[in-house]
């Protein structure tokens, strides 16, 4: 059996995943904001500091991996605070834990992304980029500059932002070469507090109209269940990864988007990645 850290495992699907995980047997070491085994804000740098170390302190040396699972929505005045929990309190813990998750030579982390990330309109990439440039500030200013979508923006900003570090990360020498397999679940509309929020808010019958070809929500227990499988043995050779789960609402917007094939002019830097891969395996 495993020891994994999962964040946001008080409620909806942190909390069906640390479930989950506890009911096959593995040990769960949960992080939440008020209750559980470690208690921080992810919001704050204090917060992920002590989140990393009491982890690792509970861990005693030996991670088989993690479930990044908290994170906030589309809050009105909250975007800052989106901004950190989303994209920091993710890639800093991350950052923290890395060692100890390479100590055990095969583990796996699942980072919770979003379906917002390929069916919000038009979400600002200026703010991404800024995100993964380490500035935050400066990608809530750019995701805020719309207003009223500045919070839809910066959610789906930060959810961009945050898959695209777990794709780029991935598949470096320091995770994928060090036995740490990252990859991304993008759930769409789970029955979770956060969507129960929304559909009583004045925004309700927009959410109840967004497109869902399977009809209905998705359940939290539905989404640990993917988790689990995504930490299991079975996904071993998954890496870097985007899994959407959202009842076929991405493919209704973007069927034919993904995949397409390298373009003619990316063929020189795709040829040139060859070589430095088969370079660097080399050494």
């Amino acid at each position: 059996m495993g020891v994994y850290a999962v964040t946001g495992a008080a409620s909806g699907m942190g909390k069906a995943s640390a479930d989950r995980l506890r009911a096959a047997g593995h040990t769960v070491i949960g992080i939440d904001l008020t209750e559980g085994d470690v208690v921080a804000d992810l919001s704050t740098t204090e917060g992920r500091a002590t989140a990393i170390a009491k982890t690792l302190e509970r861990a005693e040396g030996h991670l088989d991996g993690a479930v990044l699972a908290a994170g906030l929505g589309p809050l009105p005045g909250k975007e800052r605070v989106i901004a950190e929990v989303n994209f920091r309190g993710v890639v800093e813990l991350l950052e923290g834990w890395r060692s100890t998750l390479a100590a055990s030579g095969n583990s796996k982390v699942v980072v919770f992304g979003s379906n917002s990330t390929t069916t919000v309109p038009a979400a600002p990439m200026s703010a991404v980029k800024a995100f993964l440039a380490g500035d935050v500030e400066k990608a809530v200013k750019r995701a805020s500059r719309i207003k009223p979508a500045g919070p839809t923006f910066t959610y789906a900003a930060s959810k961009l932002a945050v898959t695209h570090w777990v794709r780029r990360t991935a598949v470096t020498p320091e995770w994928a070469g060090a036995g740490i397999r990252l990859n991304v679940i993008a759930p769409g509309a789970i029955e979770t507090p956060l969507l129960t929020s929304q559909l009583d808010s004045p925004e309700g019958d927009r959410v109840r109209d967004f497109p869902v070809p399977i009809g209905g929500f998705g359940r939290p227990e539905q989404i640990g269940a993917w988790v689990e499988f995504m930490l299991s043995p079975a996904a071993d050779f998954l890496c870097g990864s985007v899994i959407v789960v959202d009842g076929g609402t991405e493919p209704f917007f973007r069927g034919s988007d993904w995949p397409r094939p390298v373009s003619i002019r990316k063929v020189p830097a795709y040829l040139a990645a060859m070589r430095r891969f088969n370079k660097a395996k080399k050494k």
